[in-house]
């Protein structure tokens, strides 16, 4: 007979359960008792620093009742359960959205920069839960131009992908890869489409590229898959790059995208292309044509 493999509401109970059973009085700050006949805390007490009721917490560990995202990372506060119990504990609830790196998207760019410089022929980018652009390396800036001369508020991949003239020029065929991205966009999102910053995205795409508001105002989704693509930088030879994309452990609610050579005549075109002196590129002004007709 076969042994009964437990769900997730189970699986989650046994894991609270454990850390719960790890943990002495002290380290939450709780006066040790002669009295205790279990190890660890006990379930009134991490109820308590919980702020939820005891029964609820007994049926939370019996994996009878489910807890929304705010109750459980305060039970996940109670246990001291690290970035990586705190995920683990989400996704056992069926939450798959990440968990934000501990400190803050600085941080998670300084972790990742040296993966991304360490692609010499590649361009690469880390971007956030928006595809806010959080870093990037020198061949992604020696192909579509240094994300430092787009405004902050717009330094998005979604913006670029509709709005900056110089990449729509470089990347050919560039429409397919463009809806993708937004159609990924939406479905990894989740609570992220409720967000002040997303809808800041929108009113900008909206003020720069308004022809394609039905891009962002579609609700299809769907998962940005793997392609070559075809670049065609200014004065080069056409290269051949193969996307492909993976999230930071760190944060996996990060994204980060890395376009490889496709093959050595590739990789050389490309290598060429980053030894050339970065080109000076003016800051882009989305509203430099409104002034000019005005």
């Amino acid at each position: 007979m076969s042994t009964p493999v437990p769900g997730p509401s189970q699986e989650l109970g046994a894991f609270l359960r454990a850390h719960r059973e790890l943990l002495k009085p002290a380290d939450v700050g709780l006066a040790a008792t002669a009295r205790r006949r279990t190890p660890g805390l006990r379930r009134e007490e991490v109820a308590s620093l919980s702020g939820v009721g005891l029964a609820w917490y007994t049926w939370l560990e019996q994996g009878r009742v489910t807890a929304s995202r705010q109750v459980l990372a305060s039970v996940a506060r109670a246990l001291r359960l690290d970035a990586a119990g705190l995920r683990h504990a989400m996704r056992l609830a069926g939450y798959h959205e990440p968990v934000a790196a501990d400190d803050g998207p600085e941080g998670l760019a300084a972790t990742v920069r040296p993966i991304l410089d360490s692609w010499p022929a590649s361009p690469a980018v880390l971007l956030d839960r928006h595809f806010d652009l959080l870093a990037w390396n020198a061949p992604w800036s020696a192909l579509w131009g240094s994300p430092e001369t787009v405004p902050a508020d717009r330094r998005n991949l979604m913006w670029l992908m509709v709005a900056d003239p110089r990449l729509r020029t470089v990347l050919q065929d560039w429409e397919p890869l463009a809806m993708n991205i937004f159609q990924h966009f939406r479905a990894q999102a989740g609570p992220a489409l409720a967000d002040p910053r997303t809808g800041e995205l929108y009113d900008r795409l909206e003020e720069d590229a308004p022809e394609l508001r039905h891009w962002w105002g579609c609700h299809s989704v769907a998962e940005l898959t793997a392609r070559t693509v075809t670049v065609r930088p200014p004065g080069s030879a056409p290269v051949l790059l193969s996307l492909s994309s993976f999230h930071p452990v760190d944060d996996p609610s990060a994204l980060v995208l890395v376009l490889t050579p496709s093959s050595e005549r590739d990789r050389q075109r490309m290598t060429a292309l980053c030894e050339r002196p970065l080109r000076a590129v003016e800051p882009v002004d989305p509203e430099a044509d409104e002034r000019a007709a005005g």
